[in-house]
Protein backbone atom coordinates (compact mmCIF):
# COMPACT_ATOMS: atom_id res chain seq x y z
CA UNK A 1 0.00 0.00 0.00
CA UNK A 2 1.29 3.09 -0.75
CA UNK A 3 2.04 6.17 2.01
CA UNK A 4 2.13 10.09 1.70
CA UNK A 5 5.73 11.32 2.10
CA UNK A 6 6.09 13.30 5.05
CA UNK A 7 7.94 15.89 3.31
CA UNK A 8 4.92 15.57 0.56
CA UNK A 9 2.46 18.84 1.17
CA UNK A 10 -1.51 19.34 0.39
CA UNK A 11 -4.18 16.59 1.75
CA UNK A 12 -3.97 12.98 2.47
CA UNK A 13 -5.12 10.88 0.08
CA UNK A 14 -8.53 9.57 0.71
CA UNK A 15 -8.72 5.95 2.17
CA UNK A 16 -10.91 3.47 -0.01
CA UNK A 17 -14.08 2.51 1.79
CA UNK A 18 -14.91 0.50 -1.23
CA UNK A 19 -15.98 -3.59 -0.24
CA UNK A 20 -13.35 -6.41 -0.46
CA UNK A 21 -15.70 -9.05 -2.43
CA UNK A 22 -12.83 -11.09 -3.82
CA UNK A 23 -10.98 -13.93 -1.64
CA UNK A 24 -7.75 -13.60 0.28
CA UNK A 25 -5.26 -16.27 -0.32
CA UNK A 26 -5.73 -17.10 3.60
CA UNK A 27 -9.72 -17.90 2.75
CA UNK A 28 -9.02 -19.74 -0.12
CA UNK A 29 -7.06 -22.08 1.42
CA UNK A 30 -9.27 -22.59 4.52
CA UNK A 31 -12.27 -22.92 2.07
CA UNK A 32 -10.16 -25.62 0.45
CA UNK A 33 -9.18 -27.62 4.50
CA UNK A 34 -13.20 -27.38 4.83
CA UNK A 35 -14.23 -28.80 1.30
CA UNK A 36 -12.06 -31.78 1.92
CA UNK A 37 -13.17 -32.55 5.61
CA UNK A 38 -16.45 -32.45 4.42
CA UNK A 39 -15.99 -34.66 0.91
CA UNK A 40 -14.81 -36.99 3.57
CA UNK A 41 -17.09 -36.96 6.28
CA UNK A 42 -20.22 -35.02 5.09
CA UNK A 43 -21.64 -37.27 1.57
CA UNK A 44 -24.87 -37.09 1.01
CA UNK A 45 -26.00 -40.48 1.99
CA UNK A 46 -24.61 -39.99 5.29
CA UNK A 47 -26.75 -37.06 5.76
CA UNK A 48 -29.97 -38.44 4.52
CA UNK A 49 -29.40 -41.41 6.88
CA UNK A 50 -28.98 -39.21 10.19
CA UNK A 51 -32.33 -37.30 9.00
CA UNK A 52 -34.04 -40.57 9.30
CA UNK A 53 -32.38 -41.25 12.95
CA UNK A 54 -33.31 -39.17 15.96
CA UNK A 55 -29.82 -37.95 16.30
CA UNK A 56 -29.58 -35.34 12.72
CA UNK A 57 -26.27 -33.78 14.15
CA UNK A 58 -23.30 -35.47 13.52
CA UNK A 59 -21.38 -35.38 16.60
CA UNK A 60 -17.78 -36.59 15.17
CA UNK A 61 -18.36 -34.13 12.22
CA UNK A 62 -18.92 -31.29 14.57
CA UNK A 63 -15.76 -32.82 16.27
CA UNK A 64 -13.69 -32.56 13.14
CA UNK A 65 -14.59 -28.93 12.70
CA UNK A 66 -15.06 -26.96 16.09
CA UNK A 67 -12.36 -28.92 17.98
CA UNK A 68 -9.88 -30.59 14.99
CA UNK A 69 -9.78 -27.60 12.85
CA UNK A 70 -10.43 -24.54 15.58
CA UNK A 71 -13.54 -23.23 13.70
CA UNK A 72 -16.08 -22.63 16.63
CA UNK A 73 -13.89 -20.14 17.77
CA UNK A 74 -12.97 -17.82 14.50
CA UNK A 75 -15.32 -14.89 15.52
CA UNK A 76 -13.61 -14.82 19.63
CA UNK A 77 -10.71 -12.51 19.98
CA UNK A 78 -7.25 -14.33 21.39
CA UNK A 79 -7.44 -12.87 24.14
CA UNK A 80 -11.14 -14.25 24.92
CA UNK A 81 -9.99 -18.07 23.64
CA UNK A 82 -10.75 -18.07 20.21
CA UNK A 83 -9.10 -17.77 16.96
CA UNK A 84 -9.19 -13.86 16.35
CA UNK A 85 -10.32 -14.14 13.12
CA UNK A 86 -13.30 -12.20 11.36
CA UNK A 87 -16.80 -12.60 9.24
CA UNK A 88 -15.12 -13.08 6.57
CA UNK A 89 -13.88 -15.73 7.36
CA UNK A 90 -16.92 -17.55 8.59
CA UNK A 91 -18.02 -16.97 6.10
CA UNK A 92 -16.05 -19.06 3.70
CA UNK A 93 -16.92 -21.58 6.14
CA UNK A 94 -20.64 -21.53 5.82
CA UNK A 95 -20.32 -20.96 2.28
CA UNK A 96 -18.69 -25.24 2.01
CA UNK A 97 -21.57 -26.14 5.06
CA UNK A 98 -24.04 -24.53 2.53
CA UNK A 99 -22.54 -27.12 0.02
CA UNK A 100 -22.79 -29.88 2.13
CA UNK A 101 -25.66 -28.89 3.61
CA UNK A 102 -23.79 -30.13 6.74
CA UNK A 103 -26.19 -31.17 9.90
CA UNK A 104 -24.11 -29.22 12.73
CA UNK A 105 -24.68 -26.55 14.52
CA UNK A 106 -22.24 -23.93 13.23
CA UNK A 107 -24.68 -21.14 12.46
CA UNK A 108 -26.21 -21.30 15.82
CA UNK A 109 -23.15 -21.82 18.17
CA UNK A 110 -20.42 -20.37 16.39
CA UNK A 111 -22.14 -17.24 15.17
CA UNK A 112 -25.35 -16.46 16.61
CA UNK A 113 -24.72 -17.69 20.25
CA UNK A 114 -20.98 -16.35 20.01
CA UNK A 115 -22.16 -13.08 19.00
CA UNK A 116 -24.46 -12.82 21.67
CA UNK A 117 -22.23 -13.29 24.47
CA UNK A 118 -19.62 -11.22 21.94
CA UNK A 119 -22.13 -8.14 23.16
CA UNK A 120 -22.41 -9.09 27.01
CA UNK A 121 -20.09 -8.62 29.58
CA UNK A 122 -20.42 -11.49 31.99
CA UNK A 123 -20.13 -14.58 29.71
CA UNK A 124 -16.65 -15.12 29.01
CA UNK A 125 -16.16 -18.80 30.79
CA UNK A 126 -19.40 -19.44 28.45
CA UNK A 127 -17.77 -17.46 25.40
CA UNK A 128 -14.51 -19.69 26.04
CA UNK A 129 -16.22 -23.13 26.55
CA UNK A 130 -18.28 -22.06 23.13
CA UNK A 131 -14.70 -20.91 21.28
CA UNK A 132 -13.06 -23.98 22.49
CA UNK A 133 -15.91 -26.45 21.17
CA UNK A 134 -16.32 -28.02 25.27
CA UNK A 135 -19.39 -26.58 24.47
CA UNK A 136 -22.32 -25.42 22.05
CA UNK A 137 -24.79 -22.45 22.63
CA UNK A 138 -28.10 -21.53 21.49
CA UNK A 139 -29.66 -18.63 21.28
CA UNK A 140 -33.20 -19.08 22.15
CA UNK A 141 -34.77 -16.87 19.74
CA UNK A 142 -37.25 -18.14 17.30
CA UNK A 143 -35.15 -18.75 14.25
CA UNK A 144 -37.45 -16.81 11.91
CA UNK A 145 -36.76 -13.12 13.95
CA UNK A 146 -35.21 -10.80 12.10
CA UNK A 147 -32.47 -8.21 14.01
CA UNK A 148 -34.02 -5.10 15.14
CA UNK A 149 -37.67 -7.18 15.34
CA UNK A 150 -39.29 -7.55 19.08
CA UNK A 151 -38.72 -11.07 20.34
CA UNK A 152 -40.47 -13.62 23.17
CA UNK A 153 -38.85 -13.68 26.57
CA UNK A 154 -39.58 -15.53 29.93
CA UNK A 155 -40.01 -14.34 32.95
CA UNK A 156 -37.34 -13.86 35.92
CA UNK A 157 -38.37 -14.23 39.42
CA UNK A 158 -36.51 -14.27 42.57
CA UNK A 159 -33.47 -15.72 40.40
CA UNK A 160 -35.75 -18.24 38.75
CA UNK A 161 -36.93 -18.49 34.92
CA UNK A 162 -39.94 -19.74 33.94
CA UNK A 163 -41.92 -19.51 30.34
CA UNK A 164 -41.63 -21.06 26.80
CA UNK A 165 -39.90 -20.52 23.31
CA UNK A 166 -40.54 -22.37 20.50
CA UNK A 167 -38.90 -22.50 16.90
CA UNK A 168 -35.74 -22.53 18.85
CA UNK A 169 -32.97 -23.82 16.31
CA UNK A 170 -30.74 -26.72 17.07
CA UNK A 171 -31.49 -26.25 20.41
CA UNK A 172 -31.79 -30.11 20.66
CA UNK A 173 -27.95 -29.66 20.39
CA UNK A 174 -27.21 -27.39 22.99
CA UNK A 175 -25.42 -27.39 26.13
CA UNK A 176 -25.77 -23.78 26.90
CA UNK A 177 -28.88 -21.94 25.86
CA UNK A 178 -29.30 -18.14 26.19
CA UNK A 179 -32.27 -16.73 26.85
CA UNK A 180 -34.04 -13.48 27.32
CA UNK A 181 -36.22 -12.39 29.92
CA UNK A 182 -38.41 -9.66 30.72
CA UNK A 183 -36.27 -7.86 33.14
CA UNK A 184 -34.09 -7.08 30.11
CA UNK A 185 -31.42 -9.91 31.12
CA UNK A 186 -29.45 -12.38 28.51
CA UNK A 187 -29.42 -15.75 30.92
CA UNK A 188 -27.44 -18.68 30.70
CA UNK A 189 -28.90 -21.71 31.07
CA UNK A 190 -27.33 -25.17 31.00
CA UNK A 191 -29.39 -27.24 28.86
CA UNK A 192 -29.36 -30.38 31.62
CA UNK A 193 -30.41 -28.38 34.30
CA UNK A 194 -33.55 -29.12 36.68
CA UNK A 195 -36.38 -27.38 35.12
CA UNK A 196 -35.51 -27.04 31.77
CA UNK A 197 -37.28 -29.10 29.03
CA UNK A 198 -36.26 -29.31 25.04
CA UNK A 199 -38.68 -30.93 22.88
CA UNK A 200 -38.29 -31.48 19.30
CA UNK A 201 -40.54 -29.87 16.94
CA UNK A 202 -41.86 -30.75 13.34
CA UNK A 203 -39.06 -28.53 10.73
CA UNK A 204 -38.88 -28.77 6.95
CA UNK A 205 -35.24 -28.81 7.14
CA UNK A 206 -34.28 -32.01 9.02
CA UNK A 207 -30.53 -31.20 8.81
CA UNK A 208 -31.14 -27.83 10.86
CA UNK A 209 -34.28 -28.93 13.90
CA UNK A 210 -36.09 -26.57 15.95
CA UNK A 211 -37.37 -27.31 19.33
CA UNK A 212 -39.43 -25.78 21.91
CA UNK A 213 -37.46 -25.05 25.20
CA UNK A 214 -39.82 -24.82 28.44
CA UNK A 215 -38.53 -23.61 31.62
CA UNK A 216 -40.19 -24.49 35.03
CA UNK A 217 -38.20 -22.57 37.62
CA UNK A 218 -34.54 -23.01 35.73
CA UNK A 219 -31.50 -21.33 37.49
CA UNK A 220 -29.63 -18.92 35.04
CA UNK A 221 -26.80 -16.66 35.04
CA UNK A 222 -27.19 -13.19 33.99
CA UNK A 223 -24.44 -12.39 31.25
CA UNK A 224 -25.95 -8.97 29.67
CA UNK A 225 -28.52 -7.28 28.57
CA UNK A 226 -30.69 -8.86 25.90
CA UNK A 227 -31.74 -6.02 23.73
CA UNK A 228 -28.24 -4.91 22.42
CA UNK A 229 -26.66 -8.71 22.26
CA UNK A 230 -29.87 -10.58 20.49
CA UNK A 231 -29.81 -7.62 17.77
CA UNK A 232 -26.48 -8.25 17.42
CA UNK A 233 -26.25 -11.87 17.23
CA UNK A 234 -29.31 -11.88 14.76
CA UNK A 235 -27.52 -9.50 12.20
CA UNK A 236 -24.41 -11.28 12.35
CA UNK A 237 -27.26 -14.47 11.89
CA UNK A 238 -28.67 -12.86 9.17
CA UNK A 239 -25.42 -11.40 7.16
CA UNK A 240 -23.35 -15.01 7.35
CA UNK A 241 -26.45 -17.07 6.61
CA UNK A 242 -26.16 -15.50 3.08
CA UNK A 243 -23.15 -17.10 2.44
CA UNK A 244 -24.95 -20.49 3.56
CA UNK A 245 -27.07 -19.77 0.94
CA UNK A 246 -24.56 -19.27 -1.52
CA UNK A 247 -23.26 -22.02 -1.03
CA UNK A 248 -26.82 -24.00 -1.59
CA UNK A 249 -27.22 -22.04 -4.44
CA UNK A 250 -24.02 -23.10 -6.03
CA UNK A 251 -24.26 -26.71 -4.98
CA UNK A 252 -27.69 -26.48 -7.08
CA UNK A 253 -26.39 -24.86 -10.24
CA UNK A 254 -22.85 -27.13 -10.48
CA UNK A 255 -24.52 -30.24 -10.15
CA UNK A 256 -27.48 -29.66 -12.31
CA UNK A 257 -24.92 -28.48 -15.00
CA UNK A 258 -23.05 -31.64 -14.54
CA UNK A 259 -26.01 -33.86 -15.04
CA UNK A 260 -27.50 -32.28 -18.03
CA UNK A 261 -24.07 -32.52 -19.81
CA UNK A 262 -24.13 -36.36 -18.82
CA UNK A 263 -27.99 -36.77 -19.58
CA UNK A 264 -28.80 -37.99 -23.13
CA UNK A 265 -31.95 -37.47 -25.01
CA UNK A 266 -32.57 -38.06 -28.26
CA UNK A 267 -28.94 -39.15 -28.95
CA UNK A 268 -27.90 -35.47 -27.34
CA UNK A 269 -26.68 -34.15 -24.56
CA UNK A 270 -29.65 -32.48 -22.98
CA UNK A 271 -27.75 -29.81 -21.71
CA UNK A 272 -27.51 -28.58 -25.44
CA UNK A 273 -30.99 -27.83 -25.92
CA UNK A 274 -31.40 -23.71 -25.90
CA UNK A 275 -33.93 -23.46 -23.64
CA UNK A 276 -32.12 -24.87 -20.51
CA UNK A 277 -29.25 -23.32 -21.36
CA UNK A 278 -30.78 -19.95 -21.25
CA UNK A 279 -32.50 -21.26 -17.93
CA UNK A 280 -28.81 -21.90 -16.71
CA UNK A 281 -27.54 -18.85 -18.13
CA UNK A 282 -30.28 -16.71 -15.84
CA UNK A 283 -29.17 -18.75 -12.46
CA UNK A 284 -25.77 -18.27 -13.31
CA UNK A 285 -26.38 -14.54 -13.09
CA UNK A 286 -28.57 -14.98 -9.99
CA UNK A 287 -25.71 -16.61 -8.01
CA UNK A 288 -22.84 -14.12 -9.43
CA UNK A 289 -25.14 -11.75 -7.77
CA UNK A 290 -25.91 -13.43 -4.62
CA UNK A 291 -21.92 -14.02 -4.54
CA UNK A 292 -21.41 -10.40 -4.11
CA UNK A 293 -24.11 -9.70 -2.12
CA UNK A 294 -23.26 -12.23 0.49
CA UNK A 295 -19.26 -11.14 0.45
CA UNK A 296 -20.19 -7.45 0.86
CA UNK A 297 -22.02 -8.31 3.71
CA UNK A 298 -19.55 -10.27 5.59
CA UNK A 299 -16.90 -7.45 4.89
CA UNK A 300 -19.06 -4.95 6.05
CA UNK A 301 -19.67 -7.17 9.44
CA UNK A 302 -15.92 -7.54 9.77
CA UNK A 303 -15.37 -3.88 8.47
CA UNK A 304 -17.66 -2.82 11.38
CA UNK A 305 -15.51 -5.01 14.46
CA UNK A 306 -12.18 -3.61 13.27
CA UNK A 307 -13.85 0.44 13.63
CA UNK A 308 -13.43 0.46 9.84
CA UNK A 309 -17.16 1.10 8.56
CA UNK A 310 -20.65 1.44 9.67
CA UNK A 311 -22.93 0.18 7.10
CA UNK A 312 -23.15 -3.43 8.07
CA UNK A 313 -26.94 -2.71 8.97
CA UNK A 314 -27.58 -1.85 5.08
CA UNK A 315 -25.43 -4.62 3.37
CA UNK A 316 -27.07 -7.43 5.96
CA UNK A 317 -29.96 -6.12 4.48
CA UNK A 318 -29.76 -6.04 1.27
CA UNK A 319 -28.11 -9.54 0.95
CA UNK A 320 -31.41 -10.85 2.67
CA UNK A 321 -33.34 -9.08 0.37
CA UNK A 322 -31.81 -10.79 -2.18
CA UNK A 323 -30.30 -14.43 -0.89
CA UNK A 324 -33.45 -16.17 0.26
CA UNK A 325 -35.03 -16.09 -3.20
CA UNK A 326 -31.98 -16.99 -5.39
CA UNK A 327 -31.49 -20.01 -3.16
CA UNK A 328 -34.94 -21.23 -3.25
CA UNK A 329 -35.34 -20.86 -7.06
CA UNK A 330 -31.31 -22.46 -7.58
CA UNK A 331 -32.75 -25.56 -5.08
CA UNK A 332 -36.13 -25.40 -7.45
CA UNK A 333 -34.25 -25.46 -10.52
CA UNK A 334 -32.10 -28.16 -9.71
CA UNK A 335 -34.94 -30.46 -8.71
CA UNK A 336 -37.20 -30.07 -11.93
CA UNK A 337 -33.84 -30.28 -14.20
CA UNK A 338 -32.95 -33.67 -12.53
CA UNK A 339 -35.77 -35.26 -13.72
CA UNK A 340 -37.26 -38.67 -11.76
CA UNK A 341 -34.12 -38.63 -10.24
CA UNK A 342 -34.77 -35.49 -8.50
CA UNK A 343 -38.14 -36.58 -7.10
CA UNK A 344 -36.63 -39.54 -5.27
CA UNK A 345 -35.31 -39.99 -1.80
CA UNK A 346 -32.13 -41.28 -2.39
CA UNK A 347 -31.20 -37.83 -4.09
CA UNK A 348 -29.68 -35.06 -1.92
CA UNK A 349 -31.26 -32.45 -4.00
CA UNK A 350 -33.88 -32.66 -1.60
CA UNK A 351 -32.49 -31.44 1.24
CA UNK A 352 -31.34 -28.76 -0.66
CA UNK A 353 -34.63 -27.47 -0.95
CA UNK A 354 -35.64 -27.87 2.26
CA UNK A 355 -32.95 -25.71 3.67
CA UNK A 356 -32.69 -23.16 1.25
CA UNK A 357 -36.79 -22.60 2.29
CA UNK A 358 -36.55 -22.96 5.86
CA UNK A 359 -33.38 -20.21 5.11
CA UNK A 360 -35.15 -17.94 3.34
CA UNK A 361 -37.06 -17.11 6.67
CA UNK A 362 -34.52 -17.47 8.96
CA UNK A 363 -33.67 -14.02 10.42
CA UNK A 364 -36.32 -12.51 9.14
CA UNK A 365 -38.08 -12.83 5.33
CA UNK A 366 -37.10 -10.85 2.22
CA UNK A 367 -39.95 -8.63 2.99
CA UNK A 368 -38.57 -7.94 6.43
CA UNK A 369 -35.48 -6.88 5.05
CA UNK A 370 -36.54 -4.98 2.48
CA UNK A 371 -38.68 -2.99 5.11
CA UNK A 372 -35.54 -2.74 7.37
CA UNK A 373 -33.41 -1.63 4.11
CA UNK A 374 -35.91 1.33 3.12
CA UNK A 375 -35.57 2.58 6.11
CA UNK A 376 -32.21 2.65 6.50
CA UNK A 377 -31.78 4.39 3.11
CA UNK A 378 -34.83 6.63 3.53
CA UNK A 379 -36.91 5.53 1.13
CA UNK A 380 -39.92 4.74 3.14
CA UNK A 381 -43.24 4.42 1.23
CA UNK A 382 -45.62 7.52 1.06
Amino acid sequence: MSTTSPTHAGPASPVSTQPDLLYSEEEAALRAAVRDLLTDHCDAARVISRTESDTPHDPSLWKALADGMGLAGLLVPEDRGGQGATHREAAVVLEELGRAVAPVPYLTSAVVATEALLACAGGSEVLASLASARRIGALAVPLHTAPGASFPTVRAAEGALHGELTGIADASAADVLLVPADDGGLYAVEADAAGVTVTGQTSLDLTRPLARVTLDGAAGHRVGDAGPAVRRALRAGAGLLASEQLGLAEWSLTETVRYLKDRRQFNRSVGGFQALKHRLAQLWLEVVNLRAAARNAADALAAETADAGDDADTAVAVAQAYAGQVAVHAAEEALQLHGGIGMTWEHPVHLYLKRAKTDSIAYGTAGAHREALAALVDLRAP
